[in-house]
Order: structure tokens, then sequence, then C-alpha cells
């Protein structure tokens, strides 16, 4: 088992990676990773083809997705792993947290256009590989490509974050909705890149202590989003809570991701992994 790599986070462009299903799987097989979950946003639409390519490889495979949660005013991912994708229950959750983006993505494209960036709904689209899954990922490639910014980083920091022309917020899915969608398909919640969110200590605690009560089981630790400072970080928070310890590359395509398939380095020692138990 220590001797698989894993990579339990990344996104294809059912949601807004920028590659299918199948070339994810390509490539996470090309960089030696041996169980592999796709996680689109929101969305289960890219779980059977990644099974079928995953397999095809002599990969493991893990149904995945991530879903996103408004937490204490924030948005906060939280990812699903050994999901039933045909679960009912979790189908009509995902339906009903993706409702809203396409008017989310005009009320955008409205504040772009009063700053001067006009067309920018149509130029988003033309990046949407799924019309249901528009998001800010997508505003940010378009924008790119017509030199309104030199990389998406700088996009969402100059126009798509809170106080910014471009910044519309979105009501997600419950904390104890998602862990329910999540569990009641037979899956394992994990809090996707802790790192990311700006918490206090005492908020943190309070997402922890909920999600925990609430039947979630793991977070991220090793994670393309965090710094290697932070993978210790929230390893002590793994050891503190009881929590399993995930890891993901979070990739979403070449070039726009800080870490690619497969490049993680293992988990911090003393930590038991969420897969302990999966028979790998």
């Amino acid at each position: 088992m220590s001797q698989l790599k894993f990579d339990l986070h990344c996104h294809s462009n059912v949601s807004d990676g920028l590659l299918p299903p199948e070339e994810v799987a390509a490539r996470a097989h090309a960089h030696g990773v041996g169980v592999w979950a796709l996680t689109d946003h929101d969305e289960l639409g890219g779980v059977a083809r990644a099974r079928a390519a995953a397999e095809a490889l002599g990969m493991h495979h893990v149904g995945g997705v991530e879903i996103s949660v408004t937490w204490a005013g924030q948005t906060v991912h939280v990812v699903g792993l050994r999901v039933d994708e045909t679960n009912p229950a979790l189908i009509a959750g995902l339906a009903a947290t993706r409702n809203g983006r396409e008017r989310r993505a005009r009320e955008i494209a409205e504040g772009l256009d009063k700053v001067g960036i006009c067309g920018a709904y149509e130029g988003a689209l033309q990046h949407v590989g799924n019309p249901d899954l528009i998001s800010r990922t997508h505003f940010a490639r378009h924008m790119v490509e017509h030199g309104h910014c030199s990389n998406t980083k700088e996009v969402f920091a100059n126009y798509l974050t809170e106080g910014k022309p471009g910044y519309v917020p979105h009501r997600w899915a419950s904390l104890s909705e998602a862990v329910s969608w999540i569990l009641g398909a037979g899956g394992v919640a994990v809090i996707a890149h802790p790192g990311r969110y700006q918490y206090s200590p005492v908020q943190f605690g309070a997402l922890f202590d909920e999600f925990k009560q609430l039947g979630g089981a793991a977070i991220e630790v090793t994670t393309g989003s965090h710094s290697p400072e932070q993978y210790e970080e929230y390893a002590q928070v793994a050891r503190h809570y009881g929590f399993l310890a995930s890891m993901g590359s979070d990739f979403h395509g070449p070039g726009e991701s800080r870490v690619d398939l497969g490049e993680l380095p293992p988990l911090p020692r003393g930590l038991t992994p969420v897969w302990h138990d999966w028979g790998f």
C-alpha cells in the first residue's frame, strides 16, 4: 500500500478543468499515480468515463466529487471520495447546488462590462465544457486570452474576488447537506485544502468541530493548494481532531496548476491516510 502513489483531487473539463476525463487519467498514469480520483465541482458526469479510463490503464479508481459549500459567509469545498455516482440524493443535491450559476455568470459579466471588459459572458462560454458549470475560472481564462491580465491568478486578484468589479457571491449547499449527501452515497467526506480559507482560529475550530459532528472524516493535508509549511500545519490539525489525512494535486490543467498530477510528496508521518482500509 505504501508504494502506491495517490492523487485524490483533480478536475476535468466536465467542470472547470482543461482536459477531458480520459486525458486526465492518462496524465495521472504517466506521472506514476496508482490510485486516482476525479473530483469535479458539483458534478458526477465524468466519473464513469474516469473509471473506464483508469481501469484500462491499470490504475485503481475512486469515485469522487467536490461540493461547494457556504459556511460563515465563505465558500468551503468538501470532497466526497468513494461515492456512488448513481445515488439519487447526491445527484439531486448537486443539481440544486449548480442552479444559479448562469444567473451569477451574467451578473459577473455585467460587473466586468462596467469597467470596460465587454462580452465576457460569451467569451467565458467558449471555455466551458459543461454550460451548467460556468465559473469564475472560465471568465479568468477568457480575460487572459484577450490580454486583460497575464495569468488567471492576476484576473482573480484584480477582478473576481470580493470588492472587485466582477465579484458576485453565490449561495452554495450547507455543510450539513454536503456531508449528508456524501455519506448517503457511501462515501467519505473530506475538507479540501483548508489552508485556502480565510477564517480566524476560532472559526476554524468551529468548522472542524461541526464537520466532525456531522460525520466528516478527513481533511486534505498534502495538496497542491498548500505550501510545504502548511503540510505540517494541517497534519497537526488532523492529529488534534482525529481526522484521516487525504492528498491530491487539485490539478486543473497544464500551465494552470501549481502542482501536476502525482507530483506531491507523501503525507507527513504519524497520520492515518484516508485510504487506510480501502484494501489497496
